[in-house]
């Protein structure tokens, strides 16, 4: 990531819209002006602390690509890609 983005941090907020009704939102960050720390690595929106607390992140490596993946035992529905759900 610094590497090739240049940037010290993920950030994961969270935005109305998808198939469920919220979606995951995924960036890039050079500071943590507001929002949580997490591992270093993650800043999570203050907005999206509510949506998603509890929560894992984890990195997944497949034959068709790498992504990051969320676990959210708060959501009641998600869509098929994971990257919309509904709480």
């Amino acid at each position: 990531m610094k590497k090739k983005h240049n940037k010290k941090y993920i950030h994961l907020s969270v935005d109305s819209g998808g198939c469920s009704g919220f979606q995951y939102k995924w960036d890039f960050a050079d500071t943590v002006k507001e929002g949580v720390l997490i591992d270093d690595i993650i800043v999570l929106d203050n907005l999206a602390e509510f949506y998603v607390i509890g929560s894992t992140v984890d990195y997944v490596t497949e034959l068709g690509g790498s992504y990051l993946k969320v676990v959210n035992p708060n959501s009641k529905a998600q869509c098929g890609c994971g990257e919309s759900f509904n709480v």
